[in-house]
């Protein structure tokens, strides 16, 4: 690879996926036509932008990565205005890329959404949740209310909620996403009994 571009920042989101998905970011990876060495080397350059001490900033360093974004729209979070900035992904043509940037350019957010427009999924029972099918959003706007939990990485987020499966039953669970992609589901013990 010579220049790092939007395949190479493919790789690296792969690769923190691959921590809970393996056989998906390999056949990913694969469809790329990426080797391991390749997605080491991609991770390594990344890694070597975002701790550079003549860094820009990461808005700067997805643009230089990504180029110019294909949608700017302005946001309002609570009282906040911030712009999300949106990039194709190849891998998953109906999500983008979002950075969402303060006026000041330092950027409050970096996952993927559904692309403006495209159809996502609606899912009604726990069973539908599956990896790589839903964002972030998606999960919590069908399984509402729902907890946000600290992410185990700065990549990461966790939503906690109570959802039924498709054969009725109720159960508690946590949501884990990377990137603001759905990588597994995770299921609470059921209470002892008389609790």
């Amino acid at each position: 690879m010579t220049a790092f571009g939007p395949a190479a920042f493919q790789l690296v989101l792969l690769r923190r996926m691959a921590d809970f998905q393996p056989g998906l970011a390999e056949d990913a990876r694969l469809a790329l036509g990426a080797s391991l060495a390749d997605q080491r080397e991609a991770n390594k350059r990344w890694q070597a932008m975002v701790r550079s001490p003549r860094s820009r900033g990461a808005l700067a360093r997805y643009r230089s990565a990504l180029g110019p974004p294909e949608q700017t729209l302005r946001r309002r979070i609570g009282d906040l205005e911030c712009e999300a900035l949106l990039w194709p992904v190849p891998l998953w043509p109906t999500l983008r890329f979002e950075v969402l940037a303060a006026p000041d350019g330092a950027v409050w957010n970096e996952w993927l959404v559904r692309a403006p427009g495209a159809a996502g999924p609606e899912p009604a029972w726990l069973d539908e949740l599956t990896p790589w099918s839903c964002t972030v959003d998606e999960v919590a706007r069908a399984f509402a209310p729902v907890r946000p939990l600290e992410g185990t990485a700065p990549t990461r987020w966790r939503l906690a909620f109570t959802g039924r499966t498709a054969a009725g039953a109720v159960r508690h669970c946590t949501a884990e996403f990377t990137y603001g992609l759905l990588q597994r589901l995770a299921f609470d013990e059921d209470p002892p009994a008389g609790s």
